[in-house]
């Protein structure tokens, strides 16, 4: 026999509806929203021929970007739903935008081979997405496994942005984009470590002298943004590479993941 409360719960489906509905947490997911926003606007800037805001508003989302993640570990609000969208916003974000700027700032004065390498990016940035999101598990979490996403677009936005600054047309540059697009979207895919400062804490004290220092790079940047970003963008995106070599001098296991090929879930076997 069912009770009243019961009796009318079955009566009344809708009620069970609501009582099983998910929430979704607000503050985590309003940086991701705000990360897309930047993505968008970075491509809207570049169809207007604003080069040097649509590069700002992928340097914008990378920041809001670094921001989502931090905000939701700190304040115990991970969920499934923010990590898909925080992919879904990466791929516009750091994925489709940058690729789009290239081409509409320089790669299309190379036809085919413009589009090419645009997509080849797109492509990349969309696998190592989706690499990521697979081997979350199995991954050391002080590196990347290869050049992460965002890293990959500053340094797109970045040279675009620089090139403007020096106001030098993107015809004139044509293939020097078209081997960052290559290399900035092969370098995704890959193997190379390159740090990831996760193993940074947020909520552990630290020494003055650290607040000086970041005190001084910020000051460091704003003497000129562009050359500033993209150099230190062009270091970090080097940076795989040259632990990848030492790694191999001294005879270390240069991959921070597992090689193996099969599907399954393989956590257990990379600890």
């Amino acid at each position: 026999m069912h009770n009243g409360k019961d009796s009318s719960l079955i009566s009344n489906p809708e009620v069970l509806v609501r009582k099983r509905r998910k929430g979704i947490y607000i503050l985590p997911n309003l940086f991701t929203l705000a990360a897309l926003f930047g993505g968008f606007y970075a491509i809207v800037m570049a169809v207007n021929g604003r080069f040097d805001q649509a590069a700002v508003g992928v340097f914008c989302a990378m920041v809001l970007d670094s921001l989502d993640g931090r905000v939701a570990r700190m304040t115990n609000t991970q969920s499934a739903f923010g990590e898909q969208m925080d992919s879904l916003s990466d791929m516009v974000s750091f994925g489709a935008a940058p690729a789009l700027i290239a081409y509409i700032w320089s790669l299309k004065d190379l036809g085919r081979w413009g589009w090419i390498a645009a997509f080849v990016y797109c492509a990349c940035a969309a696998l190592r997405l989706a690499r990521f999101n697979v081997n979350t598990g199995v991954v050391d979490k002080r590196y990347f496994q290869g050049l992460p996403s965002p890293a990959a677009a500053a340094l797109m936005a970045g040279f675009i942005w620089l090139m403007n600054d020096q106001e030098i047309a993107g015809a004139h540059v044509a293939w020097l984009m078209f081997a960052l697009a290559l290399y900035s979207g092969l370098s995704m895919v890959t193997n190379a470590p390159f740090y990831s400062f996760k193993d940074v804490q947020m909520k552990k004290s630290v020494p003055f002298a650290v607040i000086v220092l970041i005190a001084l790079g910020i000051a460091i940047i704003n003497i000129h943004p562009p050359i500033v970003l993209f150099g230190a963008f062009v270091i970090y995106g080097f940076s795989g590479y040259g632990v990848y070599a030492w790694r191999k001098f001294k005879g270390v296991q240069t991959s921070v993941i597992s090689t193996s090929k099969d599907e399954p879930d393989e956590r257990g076997l990379h600890k």
